[in-house]
């Protein structure tokens, strides 16, 4: 490989447009320090290097504000952060790997016409959801990639998987009720892990962005009927839960404010 590349030559290597990183360019985000005889940007193998792990945290769903904090951290140990961003991949190759397996075996039952009936409902959520919650979903979310994510996982699982994964999220929604009564704060270290055991458990069911888990929160709190099913658990917790699940999306370039099911 040359010792320099033009945009041209990057783009065709990476596989993005020119226009793009024109913008990475213009944003601080991959900023090529040197210039071709002619004047025109000159990417060095650092500069490659740099947009590869951009697109390594692109593809775990960071935004590249967040992404330009991360790379220009000095205090950051660069080692450190490839490592952790080969367990994040590690991490979603797993999940997509169980989606897949998922598929599989839906194709291989498609004929039975498996749907997610009231009892598997109640084993995956527990006996507090009503069906009715589960009619209302599917109009609102019907039509959403993650409404059939969640159709072809839920309704594959076998009776002992769903209840392992009530009882998963019986355990999880106890100790946020644990944590929240002890006095932890959004944003402290143990409510931001909290906040990513509540998205690993619903990303068993359909792949949950950061931003998909910010707008769940908020349903948490104004919808009445899921409100009284957390606080239930322990008064304001609903509140409390959206509040931790708002600070950690915080890490991760979500603003809570604008978030969006995407």
């Amino acid at each position: 490989m040359p010792q320099e590349l033009t945009v041209g030559d990057v783009a065709s290597l990476v596989g993005v447009s020119v226009r793009t990183l024109h913008h990475w360019d213009a944003v601080g985000l991959v900023r090529p320090r040197g210039r071709t005889p002619g004047g025109y940007r000159a990417y060095s193998a650092a500069d490659v290097g740099r947009i590869h792990r951009v697109l390594v945290y692109q593809e775990l769903g960071f935004a590249l504000t967040a992404i330009t904090a991360l790379l220009d951290d000095p205090t950051v140990d660069e080692t450190g952060q490839l490592q952790q961003q080969r367990r994040l991949l590690e991490e979603r190759i797993a999940r997509l790997q169980h989606m897949a397996d998922a598929i599989d075996q839906v194709l291989a039952s498609r004929t039975t016409g498996a749907v997610l009936t009231a009892q598997q409902q109640a084993e995956i959520f527990g006996q507090g959801w009503r069906e009715d919650w589960a009619e209302e979903a599917r109009e609102r979310w019907g039509d959403s990639d993650e409404w059939t994510q969640f159709e072809r996982n839920a309704t594959v699982l076998s009776e002992d998987e769903r209840k392992r994964l009530q009882a998963d999220g019986d355990a999880l929604y106890s100790e946020i009720a644990a944590a929240k009564r002890s006095g932890v704060a959004p944003g402290s270290d143990e409510a931001n892990d909290l906040a990513e055991q509540h998205r690993d458990l619903i990303g068993q069911l359909f792949a949950c962005t950061h931003s998909m888990q910010v707008c769940l929160g908020q349903r948490y709190v104004r919808d009445a009927r899921f409100r009284s099913y957390f606080d239930e658990r322990e008064p304001g917790l609903a509140s409390w839960l959206s509040a931790v699940i708002d600070a950690n999306a915080l890490r991760y370039g979500v603003d809570p404010a604008n978030a969006r099911w995407e």
